[in-house]
């Protein structure tokens, strides 16, 4: 995930950094216990500034933050890997035993993520977090302070007064040294042998180039401020960062191009994990901290493989409802891509219109939310196009949550470089998955329900309880008959659920099973039936970041066996507005405590 996704665990407990911006302690959290957490909290926050702007909290005490960007050099590298041995002696002087209902679904949390942190520290090349996960190669199509820190400082960095404006400028120029940090580490990890496959230099080379040959003075670096400041917050803003971007961040950009452009000659096409020093054991590892499980490379294809055959078929009944009887269910869906009717223009008005329809279907999706949850939430989502500059290599859909001081509500992503990536059918549950109840839903609670909620539900990054979520969000709505008068729109769910399927194909594919480039993709489309050029990114994207994708699907299977559990036993007193809201309270959670979570809500039930 981008930066924007990273983790950073924090509890709410009365320390002075939040005790200064007013925020209540969490009376369910044992005293002792939630001070330890929050004491790994600030000093992690405190070497990830962007981490605070994400949350909303860079006021008060902490308003140092928003002028500074976090160090990426290598002995910043260093002190993340030294500090998890710490923070295990620190929660280690805990006793679990002492503790009592979700604060051990807490603790156990904390332990998973430092562990798997630990696991991870022995790879000496590509990014780490103290809580676990990482990338291989820290500048990519979709990784490096190029890709992610304009989009930051436009969308999370806020100007409202001078004081935000000037920080603005801080962190415009500290950019510049995130980009030589990254540059260095490039180098150190291509002397291991640890180079990106061509292909994904390729993209990343046209990213950097494209955001260097814009006139600085035409930058979004630059063109953000200026239109926030206006006339608004007076003073002499755009020859300022004007001379920044031209002086500073553009010469390291060349200096990174640069950099690129010589890995690039030494590339190789191949493109698994397995390339890299160590690298079936690095898959493994990054395989275990995006599913939260201990499945093997083999299980997780297989499970791909068998739930594929399964959503192939209810595919095909629905395409026969609709009269489309002839090939593949691959190639009907393919060619129901490729339908004029479900695509919109590839042009600048196509795209506005594009949005317009997902704004639609977001509106349908907030009506269904009673039927969804008991609980009522505001959980607000702007929906905004990816930015042009940086959209050769973003994802195709994501989500920025909102901040946890209420300023800035969710975003919501789509990238519509190529509309043909997203014809309408696939629109409805894209829109679950990223807005409602998927992870607009997720996190709103955490925002909304500061009071009765630790802020390590949402900071930890449990890859497969956000994405599973999501996922399951996918399938929920079907089930409450979004898509009753749409069966397009149940065969893009489907398609949705058959492509992270196939997704836990491919990845293992790539990763564990030396598959090339070509044959990812070629199975990818023809399985799922999606856009070949969509394809071409999202396996891209699986190079770039082993592991990540397969969290989805693995996710969803263990909610949807959870939830069929918990039927079993509760019979008459389920209620799935309740199982969803205990999975929404249980907060980010590896699948193991998830279900520990699930138990405790099923034990619950039966005596209420």
């Amino acid at each position: 995930m981008n930066l924007n996704r990273r983790s950073f665990l924090l509890s709410a407990a009365a320390a002075t950094g939040l005790a200064a911006i007013g925020r209540p302690a969490f009376a369910a959290i044992e005293p002792k216990f939630a001070k330890l957490l929050d004491d790994i909290a600030m000093q992690n926050l405190k070497d990830s500034p962007e981490g605070f702007s994400y949350l909303g909290l860079d006021t008060g005490a902490n308003a140092w933050a928003r002028a500074q960007l976090g160090d990426r050099s290598a002995a910043a590298r260093a002190k993340t890997i030294a500090d998890i041995p710490r923070f295990q002696n620190m929660l280690a002087s805990i006793d679990r035993a002492s503790l009592a209902g979700h604060d051990k679904l807490i603790y156990d949390s904390v332990a998973y993520e430092l562990a798997s942190g630990a696991a991870g520290s022995r790879f000496a090349y590509g990014g780490i977090g103290t809580f676990g996960g990482g990338n291989p190669y820290v500048i990519s199509q979709q990784d490096g302070a190029y890709q992610g820190i304009p989009e930051f400082l436009d969308s999370v960095h806020r100007v409202e007064n001078k004081a935000d404006a000037e920080a603005y400028l801080s962190r415009l120029a500290a950019l510049a040294t995130a980009l030589d940090q990254e540059t260095e580490q490039a180098k150190h990890d291509a002397g291991l042998g640890v180079i990106a496959p061509d292909f994904v230099l390729d993209t990343t080379l046209e990213g950097l180039r494209g955001l260097r040959a814009t006139p600085a003075k035409q930058a979004r670096m630059v063109t953000s401020l200026v239109r926030r400041t206006d006339t608004k917050i007076p003073g002499d803003w755009a020859p300022r960062a004007t001379k920044i971007v031209e002086t500073m961040v553009y010469p390291a950009l060349d200096r990174q191009i640069v950099a690129m452009a010589a890995l690039r000659a030494k590339a190789t096409h191949d493109a698994g994990a397995w390339k890299l020093p160590d690298g079936d054991a690095y898959y493994r590892w990054l395989l275990q901290y995006s599913t939260s499980t201990d499945l093997s490379p083999e299980a997780v294809h297989q499970m791909g493989l068998d739930q594929g055959r399964d959503l192939d078929a209810r595919m095909d009944a629905v395409l026969k409802s609709q009269g489309m009887t002839q090939g593949t269910v691959g190639e009907r869906m393919s060619a129901l891509s490729r339908d004029p009717k479900q695509l919109f223009a590839n042009t600048d008005a196509g795209k506005i219109e594009a949005v317009a329809y997902v704004k639609t279907k977001m509106n349908e999706l907030r009506a269904m939310l009673p039927l969804v949850s008991r609980m009522k939430m505001k959980a607000d989502v702007t929906v905004k196009r990816v930015p042009v500059d940086i959209e050769a290599g973003a994802a195709l859909g994501y989500m920025n949550f909102a901040s946890l001081d209420g300023s800035r509500p969710a975003i919501y992503y789509i990238n519509l470089k190529d509309t043909g990536n997203w014809p309408k059918f696939t629109i409805p549950s894209l829109s679950a998955h990223e807005g409602l109840p998927g992870h607009t839903w997720q996190g709103a609670y955490v925002a909304e329900h500061r009071d009765d909620v630790p802020l390590i539900a949402s900071l930890m990054g449990f890859n497969a309880y956000t994405e599973g979520w999501a996922l399951y969000s996918e399938q929920l709505v079907d089930e409450l008959g979004f898509y009753k008068e749409d069966p397009f729109g149940q065969l893009g769910m489907y398609q949705a659920l058959r492509f992270r399927a196939s997704r836990l194909v491919t990845d293992t594919g790539l990763h564990a099973k030396k598959w090339s480039r070509e044959q990812a993709i070629d199975y990818l489309t023809s399985s799922t039936g999606r856009a070949r050029a969509a394809c071409t990114s999202e396996v891209d994207r699986y190079c770039a970041s082993p592991g990540q994708a397969c969290g989805y699907k693995v996710g969803h299977t263990q909610i949807v066996t959870l939830r069929d559990k918990a039927k079993a036993a509760l019979g008459t007193r389920f209620d799935v507005r309740d199982f969803n809201d205990a999975v929404i309270q249980a907060g980010a959670v590896p699948l193991a405590v998830l279900a520990t979570a699930i138990d405790d809500y099923v034990a619950k039930a039966k005596v209420a």
